[in-house]
This record gives structure tokens, sequence and C-alpha cells, in this order.
């Protein structure tokens, strides 16, 4: 009976092992059946070395070149001359933006001319016994006198006796007193400058200002500056006049400005130089955020690549034979997304996108972009 068992068990195990055996067997196989020999497609361009220009890219936002803030040199009632005093409010040259109230200067400038008129009035008739020329001068300004109209200028005096006369009557100090005053009237009414936009403004009609008051902001927005800062190494390459190409970011829009001004201070904090960029665009407006690309100068026989592209900031891949090698490139100068390098020969195939797990001698299938 022990021997039987025996039997049994050994059958049994024998038994096992051929099926474990064939198993193991027919795994190998299948894994020795995979295909190993696909190949990578990758996308390539073909090199042109030309003069590419350097720039360096700058931000800012940007002000009105012609800006004022509007000021009050006079004390009274804000009062509006047909157009609300308001942001976004046009004025053209010359138009009356807001005026004070000036009732009470003006009637002070009206005493002040009818007392001239009388102490002209009251010289006739010694005038005209003493200085029978000078009367028919004097005559003709007393009877075109107008207390309601700008006090137009005296008459010339023919002799220094009659100018002394003349002065001794008080004539001259209450001519020059109303000009006083009339220039100060002018100053109750402001007038725009240029064709401009209010932007601003920190009263209301009716207010009471006060003089030396702020009382907002007034703008041309047809030409716009835009200030940026460039890195002193590149101060002696700037020059007035070079196109710069501008760019909102935020609309996919460019445009095209003009260096205009050149500071000539350098800031000792950040090492920079600040210019000035002039630009015209009925779609920009004060305040906007744009990017600039400031032309320095051309690196000839050089090209442009994507900065990603870059291994070890010295070396790129290239498709020679349908296969991938490495190649050592000279980066010359790199901005946010981009690198120009030099080093590539014409005609050689560069890819255009990375390829993850490159390495040099993977077999790959170049199409080109």
């Amino acid at each position: 009976m022990r021997k039987i068992i025996i039997s049994a068990v050994s059958i049994v195990l024998i038994l096992i092992g051929y099926f474990l055996f064939n198993s193991l067997s027919e795994t190998k196989k299948e894994e020795a059946i995979e295909p190993v020999n696909s190949t990578k497609m990758v996308f390539i361009e073909t090199v042109k070395n030309t003069s590419v220009p350097i720039t360096v890219q700058a931000n800012g936002t940007l002000v009105a070149k012609n800006k004022i803030e509007l000021y009050t040199e006079v004390q009274g009632l804000l009062q509006t001359a047909g157009k609300d005093f308001r942001p976004g409010v046009t004025f053209e040259k010359g138009e009356i933006i807001f005026k004070v109230n000036s009732d009470e200067f003006y009637a002070t400038i009206l005493a002040q001319r009818s007392n001239l008129q009388n102490i002209i009035a009251s010289i006739m008739p010694d005038l005209r016994l003493d200085y029978p020329i000078a009367y028919k001068n004097w005559y003709a300004y007393l009877k075109a006198f107008d207390v309601n109209k700008t006090t137009a200028k005296l008459p010339k005096t023919t002799t220094d006796q009659e100018e002394l006369f003349v002065t001794a009557k008080n004539i001259y100090n209450t001519y020059y007193t109303i000009k006083n005053l009339e220039q100060r009237l002018l100053k109750y009414r402001l007038r725009a400058p240029f064709n401009g936009i209010i932007t601003e403004t920190n009263v209301t009609k009716g207010a009471l200002i006060r003089s030396g008051q702020k009382i907002g902001e007034f703008i041309n927005p047809a030409v716009y500056e835009l200030e940026v800062a460039i890195n002193s190494a590149y101060v002696n390459l700037l020059e007035k006049g070079k196109t710069v190409a501008l760019k909102n970011l935020e609309i996919n829009q460019e445009y095209d400005g003009k260096i205009t001004r050149i500071n000539g201070r350098l800031d000792q904090d950040t090492q920079t130089v600040t210019i000035f960029i002039e630009v015209q665009n009925k779609q920009l407006r004060e305040g906007m955020y744009l990017e600039a690309n400031v032309p320095i100068r051309e690196e000839a026989n050089a090209y442009t690549i994507d900065r990603s592209l870059l291994v070890d900031n010295t070396k790129v891949y290239i498709v020679k034979n349908n296969q991938l090698d490495l190649v050592t490139v000279t980066p010359i100068h790199s901005s946010n997304d981009s690198v120009i390098v030099k080093g590539l020969e014409d005609g050689t195939e560069v890819l255009t996108q990375v390829l993850p797990g490159a390495y040099k001698g993977l077999t790959v299938t170049p199409v080109k972009q």
C-alpha cells in the first residue's frame, strides 16, 4: 500500500512539472515575436542661414504724449460751457472745457475801465489847449472807448512833456491795472490747448473750487508713448528713429512704433536706460500694456530656433540619414521663446519640436513642417 501511494504522488508531481514547463515555453515564444523595428516620426525644417535681427524684449504701459493736469488759478463755482465736464467728453482745440463764475470779478474790471474813461475825459480840456496835436489822438481813443470791451492800447505820446503830463494824471497806472485784471479774467475760462478728451475729473458742475486745486486730466488720444527700460549693455546700439514692433498680448494685436527719445541717465539700481517709443493707432488707450521688440543689431550667417530645442544650452538634434545626431551650436541671443544660434550648416535638417526620449542614433521618420 505504501508503495502505491508513493507511486501516485510521483506521477502527480511529474504531470505538474510538465504543464509548468509548457507554459513557460509559450511565454518566451510570444515575447520573442514582438516587433521592435518601429520608428518615431519627427517634424523638421531645413536650415538656411541669413542675417538675423537681434531684438530685446521689454514691456510697459502707454501714456499719452500730450497730457495735462487741469488746475484752477482762481476760486469760484465751477460752470460748464455747453459740454459736461466728465470723463470721455471730447473737446476741440480752443473750445472751453470749463469756466468759473466770474460775475463779481468782471464787475471790478468794469469799474476800473469806467475810472480810466473818466480820467481821460478830465484831461481833454488841458490837452486841447497845451497839446493840440495829441488832443486828436486822445479824443479818438476816448470816443471809441467801450467799458464792455477789452481795453485798447493807449495812444502813443509825441513829446516828453505830453508823456509826463499823462503820467502825472495816473493814466498809465490805471491802464496797466486794468490789463492785469483782464489777463486774470482769462483764467476763469480754461480752453483746450489741443484736440483731446477728458480722462479724469475730481469735481462736478456747481462745486466750489479753490485756487491751485486739481480738477482733472486732459489728453490727446492720437499719439502715445511707451516707456521701457533696456539693459545698459545695449546703450551704444540704440538709435533714435528706429522702428519698434509693439504687441498687445491680450488681443494679439501688433503696432509699429518709433524710438523718439533716449534717456541720458543710467538707472544705478537696475543698470538700465529708459527709452521712449512713440506710437499712433486709434485702437490704443492710455494705460494699455504692450510688449516691445527693440531692434539692437543684425547677426550675419545665423539661424533662429525654438528655445526649448536647446540641449544643455549648446546642442541641438538634427536628422542625418534618418537618424538623430547631436551637434554643437553657439547661442548668440535668446528671448522668451526663441534663440539665435550659429554653427548650423545650410541644408541641415533640424528638429522643430522636442522629441521625448531622444538620443543620438535613434532611427526616425522625418516630416518637413
